[in-house]
């Protein structure tokens, strides 16, 4: 193994340490914000896993993949905080 890929072997193992860490975070959120917060984290940490791993298998479709991801939750996260925003979460 080169040195390029013990370092990408190294960063998807942070990253998923990193994910489960703002997951827990995303249980134990005092208020519904810190929740958000974390969900949208956790959106990004997952966009880079799928990148870092995209770059360690060399596949250039997962990269494709990663953009579409990335659309989807800054699509998903600015929907739910409209939907807080306008008074959703009194609603439910």
């Amino acid at each position: 193994m080169n040195t390029l890929k013990i370092f990408l072997l190294i960063t998807l193992f942070v990253l998923v340490f990193a994910i489960a860490l703002s997951f827990i975070r995303l249980i134990q959120g005092k208020t519904l914000w810190d929740r958000v917060l974390m969900f949208n984290l956790i959106s990004v940490k997952v966009l880079l896993f799928i990148s870092v791993y995209a770059i360690y298998i060399g596949n250039k479709v997962l990269l494709d993949i990663a953009i579409s991801y990335g659309i989807i939750g800054f699509l998903t996260i600015t929907l739910f905080s409209k939907f807080i925003m306008s008074g959703g979460k009194d609603k439910c």
